[in-house]
C-alpha cells in the first residue's frame, strides 16, 4: 500500500500496511479478557489518541527513560556510525522517531543518502513522521511497515546494504522473558550476517523513581491507560465505560517490573460485540495492560549472545539509570 504525499517527497516514501488474517483479528484480546488476570496486549495503546499521550508522557518531569536515552544517544551516535560504517536503518516501535533523529543525523554526515524503515502499529504516525523527515533530511528514503513486530520483520524489503536495526526506549521490557527469547530469535532471523542490533534498556533501580514515572502527576499516563478501552471501543464495538475503571501501576520487587492494570471500580458487564465476546468484571478487578521490566546489563549480555547476537559496545549514564547496547549478527558482512 502506498501513500501519494506529493512531488518529490512521494517519490522517496511508501508505506505498507502488514495486517493480520481477517479471522484472526482481534484473538489476542479474547484471550486475554477470557482468563484470570486479565491482560490486554500493550500495542493496542497506540491508536491515534494513544500515540499522542505517548509523546506527552516522555516530556513528563517524572518520565525520565526519554531524555535519559536521548542523552546517551547524543553522547555515542558518532561512535555508533563509525563501528558500524554505511547502512541503512531498520526501526521498531519508532513512534515520532525523535530520538533517531540524533542518528539520522549522524548517519546523514557519515554517508548522505540511505532508507530509513521505522515500524510502527499507528499508520497516521508513521505518515505524520515521514512527511516531517523527507522535509528534514533530502536525501532520505522512507519504506514504512505499519503493523506488529513479528509480521513486519518478515515483510522487511530486500536489502540493498548493511543494517542497523534500532530498538530504543527499553520497549523489550513489555514481554515476558519467554516472548523476549522468541523476539530475540525473530531479530536474529531478521538480520544478515555482519548486520547490528541497537537496543535501549532501562536498568533496575530505586523503586520510588520507577513508581513515579508511571504514576505522574498530570495524569496522563492514567489517560494513556484508560485510552486502551476507548480503543477496543472504536476497534472492535464494545461498550466499555471508560468512568468505571481507575490507573493503577506499580513496581513489583520479585520480578523486576512495573505493572500497569485498570481496575475495575464495581461489579459489571462489558460487551465487543464484533468479537462476540462477553465480559464479567467484579468490583476491584484487574486488567493488565503492560509490564515493563528493568534490566541487569549482565543478564541481558546472557541473552543476547544465546540468541546469537554479540554485545560489541554498551553506553549508559552517569546515574546507571539506562543503556544502549550494541550486538551484531556474527558471519561475513553483506557485500
Amino acid at each position: 500500500m502506498e501513500y501519494d504525499l506529493c512531488g518529490q517527497l512521494s517519490a522517496r516514501y511508501c508505506c505498507d500496511v502488514v495486517q493480520t488474517k481477517s479471522q484472526d483479528e482481534g484473538a489476542d484480546v479474547v484471550r486475554g479478557l477470557s482468563h484470570r488476570p486479565k491482560t490486554l496486549p500493550s500495542y493496542y495503546f497506540y491508536d491515534r489518541r494513544g500515540s499522542e499521550l505517548f509523546e506527552q508522557i516522555c516530556g513528563l518531569p517524572e518520565y525520565y527513560p526519554t531524555r535519559t536515552e536521548q542523552g546517551i544517544l547524543a553522547g555515542c551516535a558518532q561512535e555508533i556510525t563509525a563501528l558500524t560504517g554505511q547502512c541503512d536503518l531498520v526501526e521498531l516501535g519508532s513512534g515520532s522517531s525523535r530520538k533517531t533523529r540524533i542518528l539520522l543525523d549522524a548517519y546523514t554526515q557519515l554517508q548522505g543518502a540511505f532508507t530509513y524503515i521505522p515500524i510502527d502499529v499507528s499508520t497516521t504516525m508513521l505518515r505524520a513522521t515521514a512527511w516531517d523527515l523527507l522535509e528534514e533530511y533530502p536525501r532520505l528514503s522512507i519504506h514504512a511497515l505499519a503493523g506488529v513486530y513479528e509480521l513486519a520483520l518478515v515483510a522487511l524489503p530486500a536489502a540493498e546494504r548493511p543494517r542497523l536495526l534500532i530498538f530504543l526506549g527499553s520497549t523489550m521490557g513489555n514481554l515476558s522473558p519467554q516472548e523476549q527469547g522468541i523476539f530475540l530469535g525473530q531479530v536474529y532471523q531478521s538480520l544478515a550476517p555482519g548486520d547490528y542490533f541497537l537496543l535501549g534498556v532501562d536498568l533496575q533501580k530505586d523503586s520510588e523513581i520507577l513508581n513515579a514515572a508511571y504514576n505522574d502527576r498530570q495524569g496522563v499516563t492514567a489517560a494513556f491507560n484508560l485510552n486502551i478501552l476507548q480503543h477496543l471501543n472504536e476497534r472492535f464495538n464494545g461498550n466499555f465505560r471508560l468512568e468505571k475503571f481507575r490507573h493503577w501501576a506499580f513496581y513489583n520487587q520479585e520480578l523486576h517490573q512495573i505493572e500497569m492494570h485498570l481496575v475495575s471500580l464495581e461489579e459489571q458487564r462489558v460487551k465487543l460485540y464484533d468479537l462476540d465476546l462477553e465480559l464479567v468484571l467484579d468490583a476491584q478487578e484487574t486488567i493488565r495492560t503492560e509490564i515493563s521490566r528493568k534490566f541487569e546489563l549482565g543478564q541481558l549480555r546472557q541473552a543476547l549472545a544465546a540468541a546469537g547476537l554479540t554485545v560489541q559496545r554498551v553506553w549508559s549514564d552517569e546515574r546507571q539509570w539506562f543503556a544502549l547496547i550494541l550486538a551484531q549478527k556474527a558471519g561475513e558482512t553483506r557485500p
